[in-house]
């Protein structure tokens, strides 16, 4: 982690480390299955590892292009968005880190999120909604939640962890592509329909392992957030306008954006959407409880 004076979670950077050793094992299966899709030659297992590596390369390369395009997002200047760029400013200071580049999106749901592929190459976005929704202490606890991510390095992880599910897609909907061939070796077993099974198994594990490990750290982040800027109640705030709001914002609009939900403030969902039990984001109860509570360490402090 690059060293800023967001504090240092021992805990987000165990699960961190955890999450991408046992994603860097289904790595490993879907190599393994790919060289056997290719008939378990030399050949095969160059084109697994050129299609792994070249996947693993372009999700992480451009991730914060394909984030800034899915979003309609565009660069700032300090000229063109002043007081954005006064508060990233002030904030990038206070935690004695590189500032990253800026950026609006011209959307009307009210978010914010961090993407790049390092602390040196990040950018940070805001939703032209989320401006006109927030005071401007709200709009700084938000920001501050957001650099949290990009300090702790886990955008990146985020990024690299998303691709197993790519992969793991791609295994599946390979089937199409097979005509029913089979192994002998394998009695008579159609090899697309093992190919299916361990898409299907890698992928219900990647998405598992994604979702533990992004709610820890959206509570990491809320956490380190109000810590640097001291007004836990201020990002409270900010979530429960956000996530109010959510519910105002037309259905297809936030299909558009689901893909990139893991990144976002709050998740592009309804309240009443069944697809929250699998959300990225932990409840807003247990993230407003968390800030309570650092509420009320930091009056007692005082």
């Amino acid at each position: 982690m690059a060293k800023t004076r967001y504090g240092r979670d021992l805990g987000l950077n165990f699960r961190m480390g955890t999450s991408m050793f046992l994603l860097g094992l289904l790595y490993v299966v879907l190599i393994l299955a790919i060289w056997f899709l290719m008939g378990r030659t030399v050949g095969g297992v160059v084109l697994a590892l050129v299609i792994s590596v070249g996947l693993f390369w372009g999700q992480w390369y451009f991730s914060d292009k394909l984030a800034m395009r899915a979003m309609n997002a565009r660069v700032v200047s300090p000229q063109q968005a002043p007081e954005l760029h006064t508060i990233i400013d002030r904030l990038c200071q206070l935690a004695d880190m590189k500032k990253p580049v800026v950026a609006i999106s011209n959307s009307d749901m009210p978010n914010a999120f961090a993407t790049g592929r390092s602390p040196e190459k990040s950018v940070v976005c805001v939703t032209s909604g989320l401006l006109t929704r927030l005071s401007g202490k709200e709009v700084e606890a938000v920001l501050s939640h957001e650099l949290s991510h990009v300090a702790h390095r886990d955008v990146t992880v985020m990024t690299i962890a998303g691709i197993s599910g790519v992969l793991a897609g791609l295994m599946m909907r390979s089937w199409m592509f097979m005509g029913g061939r089979r192994d002998n070796n394998q009695n008579g077993i159609p090899i697309q329909l093992i190919v299916v099974l361990v898409g299907v198994v890698v992928y219900a594990l990647s998405f598992l392992l994604i979702r533990v490990l992004s709610r820890y750290r959206e509570l990491a982040a809320d956490r380190s957030g109000a810590y640097l800027t001291g007004n836990p109640s201020e990002l409270a705030s900010a979530l429960v306008k956000v996530s109010g709001e959510m519910g105002k914002i037309p259905t297809k609009d936030l299909r558009k954006v689901g893909a990139y939900n893991q990144f976002f403030l709050v998740p592009a969902l309804h309240a009443s959407d069944i697809s929250k039990l699998f959300s990225t984001h932990p409840p807003l109860d247990k993230r407003l409880e968390q800030l309570s509570k650092i509420s009320a360490e930091l009056g007692q402090q005082r």
